[in-house]
């Protein structure tokens, strides 16, 4: 890869810090020096695929590739079965056509998906919540996954090199003095210099983490922030930046479960700033994570919901959030090109709670989630525009209508309380409805079905994952 002149370093701390005065860029900047194609992937949860079959793989493969997405990173654990979805995921990827747009099944041996093979890859990006690494015979496990798919030709590659990535591992030492050299360790094998290994560590204990996992979410009741990605660039200066980007974060499992009850604050467009944030700075990061394709008990997922749950029913069934996957193929196509697209159809993409934040859950086992307080109530909103229209967007007495230029512009409709009571109406609930006027004539209109607000104080279990639409 291409690295920075000294003299070009300038203008990683001119992004990062007009950034946090506020300053967006609709594009990004013209970067003087030649640069190694943009790559985005998609975190994939392999835990969540016990039941999937060839069909399931196909229909992420072909919709991921079509949104612009290059290869999941393959989340995987030490479950006895993994390693078998894990090779499906491989074969299909081997025998998928993007051009094909039918997952009927057929039987594998005559490649139903297409045999135009697609560009699309796979990498390995080890769970180390899942596996043991407390020994150095513990990465005897990771060994053997990476030689497994050495010469498999789709899997994803960087600077000719097998990428391979964790989650978590911060405090991994594989039984030597500390996490550095436990990591060098692990990786000392026969298939070292093959590999290029990105770390994505949810600390900055033992080394400087790689992976910018972290800096996907705000940790506190403010709007996203460059900060992380700026850390880590600052600790690991000429080496391979995955940069993490997700719209949303809410997990709801109890002392009984996971143990897991908290919300980062998603509010402010939080996909969307994160992705301008990605292509202002795309100079400086190498490959966009995705957060994720898959991981239902975390509220965050861009792909369909099919598989198998972990236990997250009751806040993600009837939630389906591909709406944000085509809202984002946008940004990947900026963050690939560096130049905005062309905007050719008009769409209103929103997305929000489905009841205020205050509400009081009379039958819910979990507690309220932890930072509940960090979300406010509006329903959060993009308007891409091919010419200059007037939108209008309401839910009972609340409206927000406004005259909007062509192209990308973020939009917000007040549902708090403080709002609501001044306008002087009493009501329980409402539907969201969108329009798009151009000359005095409607070119756009849509109520979507199940996106109703409860302007209630009481509900029945806290949810606070997001419902996202968007214009057909």
């Amino acid at each position: 890869m291409a690295r920075i002149s000294s003299r070009f370093k300038p203008l990683l701390f001119f992004s990062v810090f007009a950034t946090l005065k506020g300053v967006l860029v609709d594009a990004a900047p013209t970067i003087p020096f030649p640069l190694q194609p943009r790559l985005v992937v998609a975190h994939f949860m392999v835990g969540n695929t016990f039941p999937y079959t060839y069909d399931d793989w196909a229909e992420d493969i072909i919709l991921a590739a079509s949104k612009g997405i290059d290869g999941f990173a393959l989340n995987v654990g030490a479950d006895s079965w993994e390693p078998a979805r894990v090779k499906d995921a491989f074969y299909i990827a081997s025998h998928t056509s993007t051009t094909s747009k039918t997952t009927d099944y057929v039987p594998p041996w005559t490649f139903p998906y297409g045999t135009n093979h697609t560009d699309f890859h796979l990498f390995l990006s080890f769970d180390m919540t899942s596996f043991p690494c407390g020994s150095l015979s513990d990465a005897e496990q990771l060994r053997n996954f990476i030689r497994s798919y050495r010469r498999h030709p789709r899997y994803l590659r960087y600077e000719g090199k097998m990428l391979v990535s964790t989650f978590s591992g911060e405090s991994c030492t594989f039984g030597q003095g500390n996490t550095t050299e436990g990591w060098s360790r692990a990786l000392d094998f026969e298939l070292r210099d093959d590999v290029h290994f990105v770390l994505l560590f949810l600390s900055l204990t033992g080394v400087r983490w790689r992976g910018g996992w972290e800096g996907a979410w705000p940790k506190g009741n403010y709007s996203i922030e460059p900060y992380p990605d700026y850390e880590h660039l600052r600790y690991n200066y000429g080496k391979t930046y995955m940069a993490g980007v997700s719209p949303w974060f809410f997990t709801h499992y109890g002392p009984n479960s996971y143990n897991k009850n908290w919300v980062f604050r998603s509010d402010d467009w939080l996909a969307v700033q994160r992705w301008e944030l990605i292509v202002q700075n795309r100079a400086y990061i190498d490959i966009a994570q995705i957060i994720s394709w898959n991981d239902y008990g975390e509220s965050h997922y861009v792909g369909p919901v099919h598989g198998a749950q972990p236990g997250s029913q009751s806040w993600v069934d009837g939630f389906d959030h591909t709406a944000w996957l085509d809202m984002m193929q946008y940004y990947i196509d900026a963050y690939k090109t560096g130049k905005y697209p062309d905007i050719t159809k008009d769409q209103i993409f929103l997305w929000g709670r489905l009841f205020p934040r205050d509400a009081v859950a009379t039958g819910d086992p979990v507690e309220k989630p932890t930072h509940a307080d960090w979300t406010e109530d509006y329903i959060w909103g993009l308007v891409l525009l091919t010419e200059p229209s007037h939108i209008s967007i309401s839910c009972g007495p609340s409206n927000l209508s406004a005259d909007l230029p062509a192209g990308a512009n973020k939009i917000k409709l007040d549902l708090t309380p403080e709002h609501l009571a001044s306008l002087g109406e009493t009501f329980t609930s409402c539907q969201v409805t969108m329009l798009i006027q151009r000359d005095g004539r409607d070119v756009g209109s849509y109520v979507p079905l199940g996106f109703t607000w409860r302007n209630v104080s009481r509900v029945e279990r806290y949810n606070f994952n997001a419902f996202v639409v968007a214009t057909p």
